[in-house]
C-alpha cells in the first residue's frame, strides 16, 4: 500500500490498520477488470451481475496513456488558474480566476484536511456525521479547492471521456439506452491539504416512490487520473444501495466512530474508471497521504428517475421542471462530447446516444462549441 498516514494523532495506529483491512476485503469481491462485452456486443453479464450486487465495479485500463497526458494538462491549467482565495477575481498570475465570470457554482472550498458538509444542513443534509479532521501542517494555506463543478467548460480533456464509448455503453446498459445526464465534477484531493466527504448517500427525491428499486438515484463513474489508494480514494459500503435510506448516525455509532467496519476501498491504477451506485453509502477520508488524487467524475440516470421532477435549486442544479426540453438541452454536451472524442480518437467506434439518433440531433465540436458549455451546469439533472 503506497499511502503513508501521517498526523492522525492517537487514532494513527487504528487508521493504519483500518485501511489495510479494508483493500485486503475490497480485493476480495470479484467486482473489477477491464471493460467486457458478449458475443450479442452487450455489456459482459457478469460485470452488471457484480455491480449490482456490490454497488460499486472497478473497470481497469480504461484510459490510455495519451489520454491521461491529456487530462493532466488540463488539470495543471486548472489548478493554475484558481482563485488566489475565495471569491477572489484573479489567479496567482493576477489574471482573470477560472469560474471568475460563471453565473452557476463552480468551486468548493475547504479547510486543509477538513470536512466541509459533514454534520451540517448543507446539499440537504445529507452528509449527517463529521469526519475526524486531521491536523494540517502550520504552513497550509487558510482553504484549498477540493471539488470542481461543470467540470466541461474547463477541460476538454474531461470532455472526450464524457464522450467515451465503451463508457457510454456501459450507462445505457445500466439505464437504459435513453438515459439521461446527471452532473460532471473534478475532485481534486492533494496530499496533506485534501478535504474529506462524509459518509452519505447520494439519492435525494426518490427514497419514498412507489417504484423505488436499487438503481432508482442513477450512478458515478469516477475516472482516475493518478489512481486512488485507500488513504485517498472513496470507500463504499458493499450492498447498501439496495437497502433504502440508510440511518448512518446510527452506523458510526455501532461502530464507534467513522470507520464504518463493512466499508471497502475503491482501490484504482491511472487510468481505471470506478463506477459506484449513488444510493450506495460512500465516503473518503481527509488525504492525509502523499499521494494526489484527481478524479474526472460524471453520472447518469434513468430517464423515468429524471422526467417530471420539480427541483426547488440544488448545489447541482438551477429550480424548475426536470421536462423533456430540459434534458434535451442538458444532453447536447453528451452530443459535443462523443463528437470531440471522434476527432481526438478517430481509431475508436463513436458511441449512438438514442436520444439523439432518434431526433436525428447531430453535433460538431470545435472552440464555439466548448465556449458555449459556460454555465452549462446550471441545467444539471440532480434527485
Amino acid at each position: 500500500m503506497s499511502a503513508v498516514m501521517v498526523d492522525y494523532g492517537n487514532q494513527e495506529a487504528a487508521m493504519r490498520d483500518y485501511l489495510a483491512e479494508g483493500e485486503r476485503r475490497a480485493f476480495a469481491l470479484g467486482n473489477r477488470g477491464p471493460i467486457r462485452f458478449a458475443p450479442d456486443g452487450k455489456v459482459h453479464p457478469d460485470i452488471l451481475a457484480a455491480y449490482w450486487r456490490c454497488g460499486f465495479y472497478v473497470f481497469e485500463g480504461v484510459l490510455k496513456s495519451d489520454e491521461l497526458a491529456d487530462i493532466e494538462a488540463d488539470i495543471k491549467n486548472i489548478l493554475d488558474r484558481l482563485p488566489v482565495r475565495r471569491g477572489a477575481a484573479v489567479d496567482r498570475h493576477g489574471r482573470p480566476a477560472l469560474s471568475a465570470d460563471c453565473v452557476a457554482p463552480t468551486l468548493q472550498w475547504s479547510r486543509p484536511l477538513g470536512d466541509p458538509f459533514g454534520g451540517t444542513q448543507l446539499a440537504n443534509g445529507r452528509h449527517p456525521v463529521k469526519m475526524f479532521e486531521p491536523t494540517a501542517a502550520a504552513d497550509a494555506p487558510e482553504e484549498v479547492v477540493y471539488l470542481i463543478l461543470g467540470s466541461l467548460q474547463f477541460s476538454p480533456a474531461a470532455l472526450r471521456v464524457y464522450g467515451h464509448p465503451q463508457l457510454l455503453a456501459v450507462a445505457a446498459a445500466v439505464n437504459g439506452d435513453d438515459f439521461t445526464p446527471f452532473n460532471e465534477a473534478l475532485f481534486i484531493k492533494e496530499p496533506g491539504l485534501g478535504a474529506s466527504v462524509a459518509w452519505h448517500q447520494d439519492g435525494v427525491t426518490h427514497w419514498n416512490s412507489p417504484d423505488w428499486d436499487e438503481g432508482t438515484h442513477g450512478f458515478n463513474f469516477m475516472a482516475q487520473l493518478y489512481g486512488c489508494t485507500p488513504a485517498n480514494g472513496v470507500w463504499v459500503v458493499p450492498g447498501s444501495h439496495k437497502l433504502g435510506k440508510a440511518d448512518i448516525k446510527a452506523m458510526v455509532a455501532r461502530d464507534g466512530s467513522e470507520r464504518l467496519r463493512d466499508a471497502v476501498p475503491i482501490v484504482c491504477q491511472p487510468g481505471d474508471v470506478a463506477i459506484t451506485n449513488r444510493q450506495a453509502v460512500h465516503g473518503s477520508f481527509a488525504n492525509t497521504s502523499p499521494d494526489w488524487r484527481v478524479t474526472v467524475n460524471f453520472g447518469f440516470h434513468r430517464r423515468r428517475s429524471v422526467l417530471g421532477v420539480v427541483t426547488h435549486g440544488t448545489v447541482h442544479a438551477a429550480a424548475g421542471v426536470y421536462d423533456e426540453a430540459r434534458i434535451r438541452e442538458r444532453a447536447r454536451a453528451l452530443g459535443y462530447a462523443i463528437d470531440a472524442r471522434r476527432q481526438r480518437f478517430p481509431h475508436e467506434t463513436p458511441f449512438v446516444y438514442a436520444p439523439h439518433a432518434k431526433t436525428g440531433e447531430t453535433f460538431h465540436y470545435d472552440a464555439a462549441a466548448q465556449a458555449g458549455l459556460k454555465d452549462y451546469n446550471l441545467l444539471d439533472l440532480s434527485i
